[in-house]
């Protein structure tokens, strides 16, 4: 591993972030209940194709997604992990099956997988480190997840020998992982997600300061994650698969902790990504439900908060599905036009539960918490209607 920059290591120094405690040993990985092909992790090939089948969804009041052909909906929960008393959850191949019917509801859905994938390896110099075994990706998938980012802050917790662990279980997983890999061609490569006739592209990438993105960003001939920090590498992925799919979507790891409204790095970002092609550009790390709107022709989300997580008490708790409506036609024509082929926003509020999983509230919280997420677009400078 090369030394990291030296502005890196200063604004890992000056922006530190903490989560929470290590996790302990998981089961070996369950098998799927349902099909898809992983993103490929060779670095010669630069996409996978995810084709999913869903059965039925439980019964679950929250948006639903159009049965209507021209119409592809899109669902995106927020950082995820398997701590504490969620550590059988990522043994449990069933362990988020409720979820089918919100998240999973959706015709593609993605997540942050904030974790080390390993049951080895020591634990890096900081406060708070996360694993999980690969059985979590199982569960995962059975919640209808059909990909995840681990372009975080906690990918590479528990150093080399967890890192090797988490590549081993990206390249058998059973949806693909974008956002981190052997090099910076395999990190930066999007995955390929296919659905009404529409290819979509999803990629990763973290620009949280810290040591992580000092000491474990990927280059030319290291392992690590997408680092959006220079933005050009990322810049450069958007625009290549904006020439080769229909829809592009970028999910980032950015912002800071505990943070209401956008800061200047991430709004110039988001900018930047929407020049360069990307349709929907959504995001985590401030443990906050953000603003969430459109800017141009993308629609942005600054903040989706946790989501399977291990605290339980509000602000903390807040959270919830944001299921985006693309109209297929527009989408296909998208590189030609300046209008967003997004054309529909729904957050399904939530809260998550003293076992750390997400659920639909009462009728009056889910009027409160949609209430507070309206609010918060005032100091986004984001639209409400594209």
């Amino acid at each position: 591993m090369r030394a990291p920059p030296a502005s890196a290591v200063l604004a890992a120094a000056l922006l530190a972030t903490a989560c929470t405690p290590s996790a302990g040993a998981g089961a070996p990985a369950d098998q799927r209940a349902r099909t898809s092909t992983p993103a490929a992790s060779s670095p010669t090939r630069a996409t996978g194709t995810a084709t999913t089948t869903r059965a039925a969804s439980p019964s679950v009041t929250a948006a639903t997604p159009a049965a209507d052909p021209r119409t592809l909906t899109l669902a995106f929960g927020g950082d995820v992990h398997f701590e504490d008393y969620l550590r059988p959850v990522a043994r449990d191949p069933h362990g988020l099956d409720e979820l089918r019917g919100t998240l999973g509801a959706a015709d593609l859905s993605m997540v942050n997988l904030e974790t080390a994938i390993t049951e080895r390896g020591a634990p890096i110099g900081k406060e708070f480190h996360f694993r999980a075994p690969a059985s979590a990706l199982d569960t995962l998938a059975s919640a209808g997840v059909d990909a995840v980012s681990m372009a975080n802050n906690h990918g590479a917790d528990f150093g080399a020998q967890g890192l090797r662990d988490t590549l081993a279980a990206r390249r058998a997983s059973p949806l693909p992982v974008v956002g981190i890999g052997a090099d910076e061609d395999e990190a930066f490569a999007p995955a390929t997600l296919e659905a009404k006739g529409l290819r979509v592209a999803v990629l990763g990438a973290s620009q949280v300061f810290e040591m992580t993105l000092a000491n474990w960003s990927a280059d030319a001939d290291s392992p690590g994650i997408a680092s959006a920090s220079p933005l050009g590498r990322l810049r450069t992925a958007v625009q290549r698969a904006a020439s080769t799919h229909d829809l592009v979507v970028v999910y980032l790891h950015w912002g800071l902790d505990y943070q209401a409204c956008p800061d200047s790095l991430s709004t110039q970002t988001a900018q930047a990504l929407e020049a360069a092609g990307a349709d929907v550009i959504v995001g985590g790390h401030s443990h906050r439900v953000n603003a969430a709107g459109w800017l141009g022709r993308s629609y942005v989300a600054y903040g989706l908060g946790n989501f399977v997580w291990w605290r339980s008490r509000e602000p903390d708790s807040r959270t919830g599905v944001l299921t985006l409506e693309v109209d297929v036609e527009s989408a296909r024509g998208t590189r030609r036009s300046a209008r967003s082929a997004v054309t529909g926003a729904t957050w399904t509020p939530m809260l998550i539960g003293t076992d750390g999983i997400p659920r639909v509230p009462s009728a009056s919280d889910g009027r409160r918490l949609h209430r507070l997420w309206e609010q918060s677009r005032s100091c986004s400078g984001l639209d409400a209607r594209p």
